[in-house]
């Protein structure tokens, strides 16, 4: 796993162990990014479900201001750490162990709003899908302009219409979806 253009280009990512984390593979990644394009530039950008940070460094590199990454998992938070020192991000995120949806709660009552926020929950989960895309629904987490991506297993069925949200597009890449939302 790298970081595939901007800054960083190039530069390994560690992965955590085991099969609870996916990596974002490099064709759903330029896929993703393309997708983006420029508004990545200068945007703000939240990683939940961060596992490498492999989204939200990538987002860095490609010129993104500042990025939040939030992930449960000990290690998952240590490896974040590691990649952000060694591709020189650590100034322009911060780094969070928390439940996602504990963190998506706190995120909100600090009034922040993101530009583009990044979900990549667990497979092996079926149900939390519905329940974090209905928990970002109800927050101001997305700026008025922005985007919200979430990965999910290829096939799974995700709400087009919600009371703040609504899917614009989706994109199929081997096992993975991309569900891409924005501001009604």
């Amino acid at each position: 796993m790298r970081v595939i253009a901007g800054k960083a280009k190039g530069k390994r990512l560690k992965a955590p162990s085991g099969l609870d984390t996916r990596p974002l593979t490099d064709m759903i990644k330029e896929a993703l990014f393309n997708v983006i394009g420029d508004k990545i530039i200068e945007a703000s950008f939240l990683d939940l479900f961060a596992g490498s940070g492999s989204a939200g460094i990538e987002a860095l590199s490609r010129g993104a201001s500042r990025v939040i990454f939030i992930d449960s998992s000990k290690e998952a938070i240590r490896i974040i750490r590691d990649n952000l020192n060694n591709c020189g991000f650590k100034e322009s995120s911060e780094v969070y162990r928390n439940d996602v949806f504990k963190a998506i709660n706190i995120l909100n009552k600090r009034n922040l709003a993101f530009d583009i926020i990044y979900l990549d929950p667990p497979f092996k989960n079926e149900k939390i899908f519905d329940r974090v895309i209905r928990a970002m629904d109800e927050t101001e987490l997305l700026d008025e302009q922005g985007i919200l991506i979430i990965r999910t297993p290829k096939g799974k069925e995700m709400p087009v219409k919600l009371s703040n949200l609504e899917e614009y597009r989706e994109t199929n890449y081997g096992e993975s979806t991309l569900h891409y939302y924005r501001s009604k």
